[in-house]
């Protein structure tokens, strides 16, 4: 079956051209119901979607919902224009069982066959269109939602350029801009990616706790009651992680974990598998990387237990309906699918027909 987002064409030819496969009609596939569920204040169907990443604009957006994904997410966005990193961009990364941490610490064989792929490479760098470009299209998205669905808006923050005098507030400023441009688009919901691997670098924002703390703030300050969620990655360190939360908790309304691990990802020469500089190590999704999206869900939600009460969403390695429930058994309130909704198509159908 071909995923909705073609992995074997350029994110250009994607983005003009898709969505493909089962996304690629215009007919509903399930009957509109009442919403039985509620996420950060909307009534939704169920609480279960697409994360940042494969839908890239409005058409595979509508699509989404009209293939019963409830809660779903417009893929990051930045104040400018920004390119995407040279195709390709998806492997099928080979791993036995689980992606844990010292595995990830060794080159993982990855190619180009993704026929029968459960684990793959997202290396795409945060591209981005102009906001003149992006604006009106995410709204387009936002007006997609049916009764009971809900459109996120992700966006983050793109570093200034070199010689620019305060660097640390002019990134603060960005972020706060691309809120307010995401904001402007009428979506109900923001995200706040700060956990991408794919732009070269291993220092993420995420692990930064005073920078986000002073991101967050800003941008609060700028959107107001507008429900913000802070994209992570995994943690390694429980200490961490309680400080984290313990510094944002009373400025966000929840968090979103996790995106990838990254891995160093290499051809049956041994060779990068990835072309272009800085791609040595690209983030892994997947079925690969499902318990550490399960334990940091684990983790949010004691942590949730001992002050006041913020969003959890779930995401990493959700393959199938059972994946879903176990992530919401765990303490998510709603759930993400990305590689899996690749793969499979009905999968949002699938999480409607649970009791």
């Amino acid at each position: 079956m071909r995923w909705f987002y073609d992995p074997t064409l350029t994110y250009e030819d994607n983005y003009a051209n898709g969505p493909f496969g089962a996304f690629a009609g215009d007919d509903a596939v399930l009957a509109a119901d009442s919403p039985h569920e509620v996420f950060l204040g909307h009534p939704v169907h169920r609480p279960f979607g697409i994360p940042a990443g494969p839908l890239v604009n409005a058409a595979f957006c509508e699509a989404a919902f009209r293939q019963g994904f409830d809660v779903n997410v417009y893929k990051t966005v930045r104040t400018g224009a920004y390119p995407c990193h040279p195709f390709p961009n998806v492997l099928n990364v080979h791993v036995e069982g689980q992606l844990t941490l010292d595995k990830a610490g060794a080159p993982l064989l990855a190619d180009g066959d993704l026929s029968r792929a459960t684990s793959i490479s997202n290396s795409f760098g945060v591209p981005s269109r102009d906001p003149d470009v992006w604006q009106p299209d995410m709204a387009a998205a936002v007006a997609a939602a049916g009764e009971g669905q809900l459109l996120v808006g992700s966006f983050q923050g793109t570093h200034p350029a070199p010689g620019v005098a305060d660097r640390a507030a002019a990134y603060v400023a960005d972020h706060v801009t691309a809120a307010r441009l995401a904001a402007e688009t009428g979506a109900r919901v923001l995200e706040v990616n700060l956990s991408c691997p794919n732009e070269g670098t291993g220092n993420l924002l995420c692990f930064d706790t005073e920078s986000v703390v002073r991101i967050a703030a800003a941008i609060k300050e700028e959107i107001g009651d507008l429900p913000l969620l802070l994209k992570m990655a995994y943690f390694r360190d429980d200490a961490a992680l309680a400080g984290f939360v313990e510094a944002t908790r009373g400025i966000v309304d929840g968090y979103a974990a996790i995106n990838t691990i990254p891995a160093r990802l290499v051809d049956a020469d041994g060779a990068q598998a990835l072309p272009g500089s800085g791609r040595e190590v690209a983030g892994v999704c997947g079925g690969a990387i499902r318990w550490a999206g399960l334990e940091m869900v684990e983790r949010l939600a004691r942590l949730r237990e001992a002050g006041d009460g913020f969003t959890i969403v779930g995401v990493g390695g959700v393959l199938t309906a059972d994946d879903y429930s176990a992530l919401r058994a765990a303490g998510a309130d709603a759930v993400m699918s990305a590689t899996g909704a690749m793969i499979d198509p009905a999968l949002g159908a699938k999480v409607r027909a649970l009791g």
